[in-house]
């Protein structure tokens, strides 16, 4: 086979169709967000305003999480040294696991490198090893939650995304002694909408099935603590098992599961996910540490960080730009093409230093491709002025259609 002819085909379609990735490289500024340097090839580097990050808070450049982090690597240098299992647990992962137990009310808690990784590895090795195991997974969970599932080899069932009559036909119509997980997310990222938490609960729980809440776009951000919207629903003990990220509105890196002594000891004990990978260093921890005391203690955080999503979405319906229906800070804006996504994104760059990512398939369905803007608080209001104007001419230069066609699609 000719390998590389195979390659060059397959990125000449996703070419063609407009669907090829292009990283953006960019210079963070600390103490300047959202604002950060562009490298654009063969041209000197210039500022833009960022429009898509998920630092949500921007916490990543806090004074305090830079300290933390700052003063960790000066006391402890750069890596953890091992393994959780072989040198590498540290007593800033322990102060972290207990911090973020306590945030979402649970006996302990787990950190894994990434997000990705604690979902692949807490549902790989739940459904693996209950014996019988059947996983009910919403229509839209991550990518990360399905691959945990399929590799699982477990009985997997799919239910239509935040559906609780077909969750709970699904279940009426397995067998009672079987072990059950029902697997969902709080805030879904690309439509920016949110689950039924309590009602999934509720009949998970009435067929004797764990529940499985990815909280990974809440946690932080909603909640009178930042527990997620499990917390702001009255939710977290109807949730048996939470799993969420430090890389978002707690602007490090690494994810967590919280749950029972026993279920965090079971996954600690036998996820080769967690088991055979290097443990996070030190001062990510210690960096964790401090933006989650910081954003639990500071409920303002999310009272600003709401009203300037719901200025962005009245700015953008009043300017007729098509914002897409969301009930959360993810502002989704509809396009409805891959290349004409992709040139909207350079648009904005090339002519406003305005970065904002195209979303297309498989990250959303063919035919919704959109522009993701994910306001934090501190998008001030000529920031927003400035992106509504661009998207208007941007809007404008490509022949978009405005709020009304595009609602209809």
């Amino acid at each position: 086979m000719d390998y590389e002819a195979f390659f060059t085909s397959h990125l000449g379609r996703l070419r063609d169709e407009g669907r090829y990735r292009v990283f953006a490289e960019l210079e963070r500024i600390v103490g300047a967000f959202p604002r950060a340097r562009f490298h654009g090839e063969g041209l000197p580097p210039r500022e833009v305003t960022v429009w898509c990050s998920n630092d949500y808070l921007a916490m990543g450049q806090h004074p305090a999480v830079v300290e933390a982090m700052q003063a960790a690597i000066g006391a402890q240098g750069s890596g953890a040294g091992g393994t959780r299992n072989i040198s590498g647990t540290n007593t800033l992962h322990n102060a972290l696991e207990r911090e973020l137990a306590q945030l979402h009310r649970k006996q302990a808690a787990l950190v894994f490198t990434s997000g990705y990784v604690a979902n692949e590895t807490t549902l790989q090795t739940l459904g693996a090893m209950l014996p019988g195991c059947e996983l009910y997974s919403d229509a839209f969970n991550h990518a990360s939650m399905i691959a945990g599932i399929r590799y699982s080899g477990a009985v997997r069932k799919i239910f239509r995304h935040n559906d609780v009559r077909h969750l709970e036909e699904l279940l009426a119509a397995a067998d009672p002694a079987t072990p059950k997980i029902v697997a969902f997310e709080s805030v879904y990222s690309m439509d920016g909408d949110i689950s039924p938490i309590n009602e999934i609960c509720e009949v998970a729980h009435r067929y004797r099935a764990l529940t499985y809440l990815d909280e990974v776009h809440a946690v932080g951000m909603y909640g009178d603590r930042g527990g997620g919207v499990a917390e702001r629903d009255g939710a977290l003990d109807k949730v048996d098992i939470v799993q969420a990220t430090l890389a978002k509105a707690f602007g490090v890196v690494g994810g967590y599961i919280a749950s029972t002594a026993a279920t965090i000891d079971f996954v600690r004990s036998c996820g080769s996910g967690f088991i055979f990978t290097t443990s996070l260093p030190p001062a990510i921890a210690a960096a964790a540490l401090a933006s989650v005391r910081l954003v639990s203690s500071q409920p303002e955080l999310r009272v600003r960080h709401q009203e300037r999503a719901a200025t962005l979405k009245r700015r953008l319906a009043a300017a007729g730009l098509p914002v897409m229906p969301s009930v959360t800070h993810i502002v989704p804006v509809f396009v409805g093409d891959a290349a004409l996504c992709k040139q909207a994104s350079d648009l904005l760059m090339d002519r406003h230093a305005i970065y904002v990512q195209p979303i297309n398939y498989p990250t959303v369905p063919r035919g919704t491709e959109r522009l993701r803007l994910t306001p934090t608080p501190l998008h001030g209001d000529a920031e927003i002025a400035h992106l509504v104007e661009a998207l208007q001419d941007v809007w404008q230069t490509l022949g978009l259609a405005r709020a009304s066609k595009a609602a209809a699609e």
